[in-house]
């Protein structure tokens, strides 16, 4: 996954939140504008470009409010 796209969607509104990822985040007291800014503003820790269907991008980045 090209993280350069998925921030460019982020700043162009072009994500769809996934019941099973709304789920996740609930779990993890995350809301979605957190996850954006990190996304937008933190660094990818790990690659797994073979994840079936899509790749993932692990990124660790401080939390909107700190």
């Amino acid at each position: 996954m090209d993280i350069e796209k998925l921030i460019n969607a982020i700043r162009h509104s072009r994500v769809k939140i996934t019941d099973h990822a709304d789920e996740e985040a609930t779990n993890d007291s995350l809301i979605f504008d957190e996850i954006c800014f990190s996304v937008q503003h933190g660094k990818v820790i790990e690659d797994y470009p073979n994840d079936k269907p899509l790749s993932k991008l692990p990124d660790y980045g401080e939390e909107l409010c700190g």
